[in-house]
């Protein structure tokens, strides 16, 4: 590492190696377990009530829901031997954007989007990527919608019973709908057409703007619950939320000027709307400290906001070169840069072992690990680096197989799995 960066991030406290994966996982893994054993935990460890055993019959079809930030999307997804097929897709603008819209309305205009599709099947899978606590039917009940997104009247309501109703009202009865996060329906989606018997468990991972992890545990790991069995469930983690990894100078400046300052402390270390903030905060101190002439620090202020995209391109050592004054300060920013990634690849490596540690898996046969997002589908510089990490620790250390499988738009598959694997 260049000299002058190296003693930079050392002296803010920002340098990746104080994240040493393993005795952080340990730690990890305490959360967690008091995330099983109590409602209200740090790391609350919400049972989804869905299961990832079974395999679906080719043929079989449910109508499938994404809820996202901006984006409202449905469609007719219909498993063949070959895989999944999504049909008749439709994307439109979330209600609640544009100005705020009721819950009432948002309830109608879901029915209106899948009203020519339910002819088709009784399963309906609504991907529901807002707060909501899950039920034992597998309904979602709302916290909050936030995001880009204002709903009035939402919090308290219950997704799918809401929607049963206005199907009702419509004359449409026999359906069944089932609700799950982003996270859950991308290890679904990613698990759908396997063999699931190559594996001895599974974890889901989402590494983009934001970040979390969901995995299988039986219900007699969970105390929280009443049940006591052996069926497994997935369980969402909610891991942004941890707050047990070392932090530096600019990690705490990030989270005092954040939306949500004290919350999610993982998340503002690996997820990519994160790591722009952080480099900026970082140029703007090296500036300062005469890290940087005059003349780069301007032009980097000119640039303003950053995002994960400008963290990747410098890590790739892309645009220094009009940006920089000299060599020595490209290759300080592309230092910084690089050092976004390790520390994010470690953070997200942590996260990792503590769930192998939790779940014991990995020995006979390898974890499944089925993630999206941008950062892990786009970035040049994270995914190699979490591949390499897990090699060393994962496999090298505690002995446990991990095989990576990134996907690409599986939140529709995994809704519609979630539904026909949860009848």
């Amino acid at each position: 590492m260049n000299g002058s960066a190296a003693e930079f991030l050392k002296r803010h406290g920002m340098q990746p190696e104080r994240i040493d994966p393993i005795p952080e996982a340990e730690r990890m893994l305490g959360s967690l377990r008091d995330g099983l054993a109590r409602p209200g935990a740090t790391v609350p460890m919400i049972p989804t009530y869905l299961r990832v055993d079974g395999a679906i019959p080719a043929g079989a079809a449910a109508v499938v829901i994404d809820a996202g930030g901006t984006n409202f999307r449905c469609a007719l997804a219909r498993f063949t031997d070959e895989g999944c097929r999504i049909e008749r897709m439709s994307k439109r603008r979330m209600p609640g954007i544009e100005r705020p819209a009721s819950w009432e309305e948002f309830i109608s205009f879901t029915a209106d989007a899948i009203m020519p599709l339910l002819s088709e099947t009784d399963a309906v899978g609504f991907c529901f990527s807002y707060s909501a606590d899950i039920t034992p039917e597998v309904d979602g009940r709302v916290i909050r919608i936030d995001k880009e997104v204002t709903i009035t009247g939402c919090e308290g309501k219950l997704v799918g019973e809401s929607l049963l109703a206005e199907l009702k009202r419509r004359g449409v009865t026999g359906k069944r709908v089932v609700v799950l996060n982003d996270t859950a329906a991308v290890l679904l989606g990613g698990t759908a057409a396997l063999d699931k018997s190559r594996y001895e468990g599974f974890i889901g991972q989402v590494s983009g703007t934001g970040t979390n992890t969901c995995c299988a545990l039986p219900f007699s790991a969970i105390g929280k619950l009443a049940r006591a069995d052996d069926a497994r469930i997935l369980v969402n983690l909610e891991s942004g939320l941890y707050d047990g990894l070392p932090r530096g100078d600019f990690d705490l400046a990030l989270d005092r000027e954040s939306q949500n300052p004290g919350l999610k402390f993982l998340e503002k270390l690996t997820a990519g709307v994160y790591l722009g903030e952080l480099l900026r905060l970082m140029t703007a101190a090296a500036a300062q400290e005469g890290e940087l002439s005059a003349a780069t620090a301007r032009r980097v202020r000119a640039l303003g906001r950053f995002d994960a995209a400008t963290v990747d391109a410098w890590a790739c050592g892309e645009g220094l070169g009009e940006l920089c004054e000299n060599e020595a300060e490209a290759a300080f920013l592309r230092e910084l840069s690089l050092a976004m990634f390790e520390r994010s690849a470690r953070a997200m490596c942590v996260n990792l072992l503590a769930i192998l540690l939790l779940t014991g898996e990995g020995k006979e046969k390898p974890v499944c690990l089925c993630a999206e997002g941008s950062l892990v589908q786009k970035g040049r510089q994270y995914r190699p680096r979490l591949e390499e990490l897990l090699k060393t620790y994962a496999l090298g250390v505690l002995g446990r197989r991990v095989e990576l499988r990134v996907g690409e738009e599986t939140t529709l598959p995994g809704a519609a799995a979630a539904a026909l694997l949860n009848r």
